[in-house]
């Protein structure tokens, strides 16, 4: 009777339906056998009539085989299950070997935070500025574009201070060991480079780069005189120096020491005129009244002895070369001894004025190349600006020059006052600094440029 009592079936773990609809299982020959879980094997094949028992004794464990019976298929239906009906559906996948294509879709890059849906009410867009005014740079003319450019009246010119080159050269030539002739001939060096670099300032004011600001030059070109003219200043002082050792070394000879070199000092005879100092004043003349060489050097320079004199004799290199040929001109009056005297103390005089001329050339140049004013009156002018009534301080000014026409003056006022009495101020000192430092209206000297900032006082 217990052996006919139907078994009760294992419980099983409930597992979710799965995400794909099972396949339909292969049944393999042996799966097909229904007595595989009897426990009495062929004592209950006569029950095979009755379906029910058949069923009931199909799992049951007290068959020696149910442990073996469950070998294929259920390997099967668990292996499908953790595939198929698992509740992790892990596929294999196959990696591609070709590579990732990266998309932008979607995707924002980083620092465009302009771009942001969040920024666009933070950063706005900068407004359109205009473009500079300045010209990032111009181009500096060559030396076939110069000659090409040239005027007939500046080949003229040009021609010109080459024949004063001669002249200088004929000069030393014609010396014969006078020492002042051979002063003469060196000052007369001078003027001649004076007047070509005249004659060059002239050709490359035809082009645009000279007076033009421009971010790479800002003041054009003009400087550049301010250059070639400190270069011939420190040529100036060198020649002086010169002379002076070779005054030197002849009044070592004169005093008993042996020569190195003869020095036979010959004259033309009295009576006669000096052709050569009259050369040398004709084309002195010519150069400063028709070039105006050294114009421009004697204005930023001003010597107070010779500033009251002409127009030509004001210059103190014009004022030396004209003095030192119309005293040549005078030597061949005296006797033979008081011309060997006069000699040597003319070229002595000569070249000490080369030397005082370059050295305060050399301070005033370099001084401008530095950015900064030499001329006198800038004391005189601060104190009467301080002695306005609107005015409290001076807090800072300054003064400088750029080249030789363009002077500029930066001035921190603190004042007090009405609108109407800043406006008469800010003219006021305008007026003041270009009378007394540029010379005054129609006077010709440098063009001031003033800026000034007012702090206003609360009283």
């Amino acid at each position: 009777m217990a052996s006919n009592l139907p078994l009760p079936v294992p419980p099983r773990t409930p597992t979710p339906p799965p995400d794909d609809p099972p396949s339909t299982p292969i049944y393999t020959a042996h799966t097909l056998d229904r007595n595989a879980l009897s426990p009495m094997g062929d004592s209950l094949a006569p029950l095979r009539d009755n379906p029910d028992s058949e069923d009931q004794k199909h799992l049951s464990p007290t068959r020696s085989s149910f442990n073996l019976s469950v070998t294929d298929a259920t390997q099967q239906n668990v292996q499908s299950d953790n595939v198929s009906s698992g509740p992790f559906s892990f596929k294999t996948t196959t990696m591609a070997k070709s590579p990732v294509v990266k998309s932008n879709i979607g995707q924002r890059r980083g620092h465009k935070y302009k771009h942001s849906s969040i920024s666009h009410q933070i950063f706005l867009e900068p407004p359109p500025r205009a473009p500079l005014a300045l010209p990032n740079s111009l181009p500096i003319p060559t030396l076939k574009e110069c000659r090409t450019s040239m005027s007939v009246d500046q080949k003229r010119r040009f021609w010109w201070s080459v024949c004063h080159m001669f002249v200088a050269a004929y000069t030393l030539w014609s010396a014969h060991g006078s020492l002042a002739m051979t002063a003469l001939s060196h000052l007369i060096l001078f003027d001649s480079l004076g007047a070509l670099l005249c004659v060059a300032v002239d050709v490359l004011g035809n082009f645009e780069v000279w007076k033009r600001s421009s971010i790479r030059h800002p003041f054009g070109l003009e400087r550049a005189e301010v250059l070639a003219g400190f270069a011939m200043c420190v040529l100036l002082l060198f020649m002086g120096m010169d002379l002076i050792s070779h005054n030197l070394q002849h009044f070592l000879e004169s005093a008993g020491h042996e020569p190195h070199h003869t020095h036979a000092h010959e004259r033309i005879s009295p009576g006669s005129v000096d052709f050569t100092a009259l050369l040398a004043i004709s084309s002195t003349l010519v150069s400063a009244i028709g070039l105006r060489n050294h114009g421009r050097i004697g204005k930023a320079m001003r010597f107070g002895y010779i500033e009251s004199l002409p127009s030509v004799l004001s210059n103190p290199s014009h004022f030396l070369t004209l003095s030192c040929s119309m005293l040549l001109l005078i030597l061949p009056l005296v006797s033979i001894q008081l011309y060997n005297w006069l000699d040597v103390l003319l070229s002595s005089t000569i070249s000490i004025c080369m030397c005082v001329i370059g050295v305060r050339l050399v301070k005033t140049l370099g001084s401008m190349l530095l950015m900064s004013y030499s001329g006198p009156g800038v004391s005189d002018v601060v104190r009467d600006i301080e002695a306005d009534p609107c005015v409290f301080a001076v807090d800072d000014a300054r003064f400088w020059q750029v080249h030789y026409g363009l002077c500029m003056a930066n001035l921190k006022l603190r004042v007090s006052g009405s609108e109407d009495n800043l406006l008469r101020l800010r003219e006021r000192v305008s007026s003041l600094i270009k009378n007394r430092l540029g010379g005054g209206y129609g006077a010709g000297g440098q063009k001031w440029e003033i800026s000034l900032q007012f702090t206003i006082e609360t009283i």
